[in-house]
């Protein structure tokens, strides 16, 4: 039999000790000097052994406790991990210069939410992250995992950088395990999941290389998972509500895009970084559907975003918006907040969080 999840065996010691308070105050404080408490204390007595035999049948060790992260080689991948839901991040991620160059605002943002995680009561036993820059090729309803259970080389995929730019390191686990749930979850939600192995994109390698910073002996395993091919905001908002249950196992979601992205026009504005007219109009457009009431109006909103005269300008083509989609579908009834946003001729480096983190 495998071991079950360590909340039996709580309610189990609970009971035991909500019992033991018991007899022990009526032991000390009788309520009346002529009542024989024997009986009571020989029932108290087959009741705990009864509760510490069911301990036994179940084989839950008397010391076992929820796990702050995920061990590959003890935890079940269909084991639910923590009573609260982890949180959800939206990065914007720039271009490799983001992880060389402390001295851009965003670095320190992207810090910040290093530190959060880190100091979160819910410690991440493994990140499930979706990157603007991995879209499936597998065909309609049909999403790519990463199930290598080693790390693959970087992908550096970007072009006309300076050489060290395609040395850049980021040592990382993978998990086979989380994989296969990862794959699991989304068959089961009715999405068609497809094994390959790959490296991290600059979309997951770069940001996670600057939120990381000083954390790295902090960092989970790490399982990137693909967008769907089509670019439709529908289809990954519901992406977002299948893989949103992963949040309840210990997992913490993090999609990465940018908030407004337009490279064609970013060389026009490399001498003058001052926010075009439709950076800083998308970009409030994006805070108040994100922001905007959880559930249907929340969703409306987001689906409108697509369709405003400006998105075509804000993101030329939409891979870049549509992990925020993602972020959204898995946040569920959870808030939206923008944590800080700056414009940059065109682009914007909005970062987002869904739920709340609670301080351990």
């Amino acid at each position: 039999m495998q071991p079950l999840n360590a909340k039996p065996n709580a309610l189990l010691l609970l009971l035991a000790g909500l019992l033991g308070i018991v007899i022990a105050v009526l032991l000390l404080n009788p309520p009346h000097p002529m009542i024989d408490l024997s009986p009571l204390r020989s029932r108290a007595q087959g009741i705990t052994t009864s509760l510490l035999r069911a301990r036994n049948i179940l084989k839950i060790s008397p010391s076992s406790a929820e796990p702050n992260t995920l061990s590959q080689a003890q935890i079940s991948p269909h084991t639910t991990m923590s009573t609260h839901k982890t949180p959800i991040y939206f990065l914007s991620h720039g271009g490799p210069q983001t992880c060389h160059t402390p001295d851009h605002p965003v670095y320190p943002k992207l810090q910040s939410i290093g530190r959060a995680i880190s100091n979160s009561s819910i410690k991440p036993g493994a990140i499930v992250v979706f990157s603007a820059h991995w879209q499936s090729s597998s065909g309609p309803n049909t999403i790519e995992v990463n199930t290598s259970d080693k790390p693959l080389p970087l992908i550096y995929d970007f072009y006309g950088f300076p050489d060290y730019y395609y040395k850049t390191k980021f040592p990382y686990l993978a998990s086979g395990k989380i994989s296969q749930r990862v794959m699991d979850v989304l068959n089961e939600g009715g999405v068609r999941a497809v094994g390959v192995e790959r490296g991290l994109d600059h979309g997951v390698w770069v940001p996670f290389k600057v939120v990381f910073d000083g954390l790295e002996k902090e960092m989970p395993p790490i399982v990137q998972v693909s967008l769907f091919g089509a670019e439709d905001a529908e289809e990954h908002l519901r992406l977002g509500r299948v893989v949103a249950k992963l949040r309840e196992e210990n997992i913490l979601i993090i999609v990465s895009g940018m908030a407004v992205h337009n490279l064609r026009d970013m060389w026009v504005t490399m001498r003058d970084p001052k926010p075009l007219s439709y950076t800083a109009s998308f970009d409030e457009a994006l805070r108040e559907a994100v922001e905007s009431e959880p559930g249907s109006e929340r969703d409306a909103n987001m689906k409108a975003l697509v369709k405003r005269t400006d998105v075509k300008r804000a993101h030329p083509t939409l891979e870049h918006l549509l992990p925020i989609h993602v972020g959204v579908g898995a946040a569920g009834s959870d808030r939206g907040k923008r944590l800080w946003t700056m414009g940059e001729g065109s682009l914007s480096w909005a970062q987002f969080r869904f739920g709340e983190v609670r301080s351990g």
